[in-house]
């Protein structure tokens, strides 16, 4: 279903339009919204769901698990790299686009986790992980962002994220091939655009632009 660790180049060009809401809203719908999934019984809601709604907002199989465990690995790696952008970064767009990106991420994890507990899932652990996300730094990558300041800290951070979201393509690809979840799915269609959008402006950092 995956390819392994992408590379941060070559990315085609996308439109800009409209990408900084896309992401946000989409979340909302996730996160809340009529195709997310339904709290797991006795976990602290006072009534069931409606029976009409129960059946399509739990249905997942096992790409949207897949899907879902390597996504949050790569989602808590781009809020650390965030972190360190708020006070390495000399770019002050790379600093902004970071601090976005942490939200962003953020909202994310919030929502696949919720998901994964809701079907009975738990989240993926270990160190071998790492090996099958794809666009996921290594550990001597995050080692070389953490010693980097100033323009090379910018440049490491831009060609590290471009490869998250080459690797957040290709996993959203899967998904939305072999994903049965309305959320899942939404949440697919979602970072593919948002990702190739800080994909161009990251692009643009490291131009000069």
């Amino acid at each position: 279903m995956f390819t392994g660790r992408s590379t941060a180049r070559g990315l085609p060009p996308t439109s800009l339009s409209a990408a900084a809401g896309v992401c946000a809203l989409a979340l909302l719908t996730a996160c809340g919204g009529g195709d997310a999934p339904e709290a797991t019984p006795g976990a602290g809601t006072s009534a069931p769901a409606p029976a009409s709604s129960a059946q399509p907002t739990t249905d997942f199989n096992d790409a949207d698990v897949a899907f879902v465990r390597m996504m949050i690995p790569l989602d808590e790696q781009a809020v650390e790299m965030a972190r360190l952008a708020a006070a390495r970064a000399s770019d002050p767009g790379l600093a902004e686009l970071a601090a976005e990106a942490a939200r962003v991420r953020s909202s994310e994890i919030a929502a696949m986790t919720g998901w994964l507990a809701a079907w009975g899932k738990a989240a993926a652990s270990g160190e071998g992980l790492g090996q099958d996300v794809p666009g996921l730094a290594t550990g001597a990558e995050m080692a070389g962002l953490r010693r980097a300041e100033g323009a090379e800290f910018d440049r490491r951070f831009a060609e590290l994220m471009i490869g998250q979201h080459r690797g957040t393509a290709e996993m959203a690809a899967a998904e939305r091939a072999e994903g049965l979840n309305p959320a899942a799915r939404r949440l697919a269609e979602t970072v593919g655009t948002s990702r190739q959008a800080e994909s161009e402006r990251l692009e643009k950092i490291l131009g000069g632009g």
